[in-house]
């Protein structure tokens, strides 16, 4: 465990100096865009000191760093001088309710999928599976996106694209218009689970193990249930701690598409006007939801499997 934390310190450090340097290999001065460019060179100057920007590119990241690790986040550039924890912790609930419902329905569709196809290996319903993920796989989430608000939207008109609810206002309305997004963002990933499961679990089916549980009289079942699954799983836990990166990361264009102002629009928002200290923050905190969401992969493999302990 020592060793893991060592790892996701590493990782996290190592981000935040690669995020740091390539924003200020960006061309542009986030002083001139937020005074315009009929600001005079004195106002730029006072700006550029205020913000700390005329100071060497080492003395700002261990600034900045240092007020990260004290909780000390600043303010944000883009939208006037408003405290970054203030606006990261008011998306937060968002992002993370989008994300949670899609990995709720990631496994919803791939767990069950994936053991009716092995179950009924050879079957029309398995050879559907078989050719449809492929093409569930190829298909770009924000694509899903786009025809879900045309269908869905404008033509059955089940929700209103661009009406955002907010769960402050109606935690029903807002849950019903992340539905869509939530969807976009499933079913390629689902399709990835539901491919990799499968396959799985009919390798530990063809296993000597379990053909000498059958020689011994077991059940479907049993064999199944209490054999084949819990060797069949450990890859596909391992699959859905990199899934869950990727859910995070599909969010961003998601949140776009159907215009739910969560910390993926935060984040292109602060990339296009060069809010070093908000991009910064969020690319971060990114990174730290997909290295704790590994680390929580490796703590729930060796919880399953005891050969890996120790």
């Amino acid at each position: 465990m020592s060793r893991r934390v060592f790892i996701t310190v590493i990782t996290l450090f190592l981000v935040s100096l690669l995020t740091f340097a390539a924003f200020n290999i960006i061309p542009g001065d986030p002083a001139v865009m937020m005074l315009g460019i009929e600001a005079t060179e004195e106002q730029i100057a006072s700006l550029r000191s205020e913000l700390g920007l005329n100071r060497s590119l080492p003395v700002q990241y261990v600034s900045w760093l240092g007020r990260f690790l004290t909780g000390n986040l600043g303010n944000s550039l883009r939208f006037r001088g408003t405290p970054i924890a203030g606006l990261v912790l008011e998306r937060l609930p968002v992002t993370f309710s989008l994300a949670s419902m899609s990995l709720g329905l990631i496994l919803l569709i791939s767990v069950p999928a994936a053991f009716l196809s092995t179950i009924k290996e050879g079957s029309l319903f398995d050879r559907f599976l078989t050719g449809f993920t492929p093409i569930a796989i190829s298909v770009p989430g924000f694509f899903l996106g786009v025809l879900f608000i045309w269908v869905f939207g404008v033509i059955l008109r089940y929700f209103t694209p661009g009406s955002y609810v907010p769960y402050q206002e109606s935690l029903s309305g807002f849950l019903g218009y992340l539905l869509f997004p939530a969807l976009a963002i499933a079913i390629p990933n689902a399709a990835i689970v539901l491919k990799f499961l499968r396959g799985s679990i009919l390798q530990e089916l063809h296993s000597d193990y379990v053909r000498t549980a059958y020689g011994k009289g077991a059940s479907e079942g049993t064999v199944l249930y209490r054999h084949a699954l819990r060797n069949a799983v450990i890859p596909a836990i391992t699959l859905l701690g990199m899934i869950i990166g990727d859910v995070f990361s599909g969010s961003i264009v998601i949140e776009q598409v159907f215009t739910i102002p969560g910390i993926g629009r935060l984040l292109i928002a602060s990339i296009t006007s060069r809010d070093y200290p908000l991009a910064q923050t969020l690319a971060v905190y990114i990174a730290f939801i997909v290295v704790l969401a590994n680390t929580m992969v490796d703590v729930a493999i060796r919880m399953i499997d005891p050969r890996i302990r120790g």
